[in-house]
């Protein structure tokens, strides 16, 4: 594997950063995990526009423009010969000496990580292994005037703290804020379905709204399913008839626990997948469609015509 570090592809085992730089020193850094499909990023302005207001709640600019940064991910996944692929963009704040206070002149740390995915789209393969097990957390997410909620920091301490607490078998986090108000999932956003629509905490919460919890809203509304997005309980989670996860890695994912309840999947969340990889089929896939069908039709002339030769002999 090649890996992108400041403008250069470089094999895996030989990507460096300084340990001077403030990504490494204090999580001052900023990233997104993406998902590309047949070659390219979904949703990548969403990506990049959300990585730019990230790095301006740490007070940086980062400095490259969108094309710059599609150009280093492309050449990624082109040196290690990926169409289908996990993405991870980070940009830190770079090398500075070593103090809290950053200097006002910037030089960012820019890394492009890529890993082998199944093919995204209709028919694929999923890349997690079953529906999730949902654990509410005693680690609560920070408030917003803690730490921006809406930013992608390298800071994950909050995660990897509420991961920590999972039992075996769990193997996602339902976090909730100070009131006890059920925001996200560690990594995730959280989804529940019952007999009034689709629901999911609001943005006014301590949350990371994700580009896939965007999207999935958009399919929701046009499926004209009723969606809602407000304050809930973790008895609310539990006591769902489906519930569901997004992130970009995932895609959409059923629960079928939470907190040793059965909730389990059901029409909605399975509507909602089969219009996702729709949505990824048309966008990233049709090409690819288009060109077998043409090979297809271009096979079934041939053959027509080896029957007429045949029938001719």
């Amino acid at each position: 594997m090649q890996y992108h570090v400041d403008g250069e592809l470089v094999p895996a085992d030989e990507a460096r950063v300084s340990v001077e730089d403030r990504g490494f020193q204090y999580g001052d850094a900023c990233f997104e995990t993406m998902r590309a499909y047949g070659g390219s990023v979904f949703e990548w302005q969403a990506h990049a526009d959300r990585l730019r207001r990230s790095c301006d709640a740490l007070g940086f600019e980062h400095g490259f423009s969108d094309d710059e940064l599609q150009r280093r991910i492309d050449e990624t996944l082109a040196a290690n010969d990926l169409d289908d692929a996990y993405v991870k963009l980070s940009v830190t704040r770079g090398v500075q000496p070593g103090k809290l206070t950053p200097s006002p002149e910037v030089s960012p740390t820019v890394v492009v990580i890529v890993k082998p995915l199944a093919r995204g789209g209709m028919g694929a393969d999923r890349v997690w292994d079953g529906p999730a097990v949902l654990q509410t957390t005693k680690t609560r997410k920070p408030p917003a005037n803690s730490l921006p909620p809406g930013a992608k920091t390298h800071n994950y301490l909050n995660g990897i703290l509420a991961k920590n607490e999972l039992v075996a078998g769990a193997d996602e986090a339902l976090l909730r804020d100070q009131e006890g108000t059920v925001c996200e999932g560690a990594t995730s956003n959280v989804f529940f379905v019952n007999e009034s629509g689709l629901h999911t905490p609001t943005a006014e919460l301590p949350l990371l709204p994700g580009i896939t919890r965007s999207v999935v809203l958009d399919l929701a509304r046009e499926e004209g399913i009723p969606v809602w997005q407000g304050r809930y309980s973790p008895e609310d989670v539990r006591t769902a008839d489906e519930a569901f996860l997004t992130n970009s890695t995932w895609e959409v994912r059923p629960v079928s626990k939470v907190d040793g309840l059965e909730v389990g999947g059901g029409p909605v969340t399975a509507l909602l997948q089969n219009r996702f990889d729709e949505l990824v089929e048309r966008r990233h896939y049709d090409g690819e469609r288009l060109e077998s069908e043409a090979d297809d039709g271009a096979d079934s002339v041939r053959r027509a015509d080896d029957v007429r030769k045949a029938d001719d002999e």
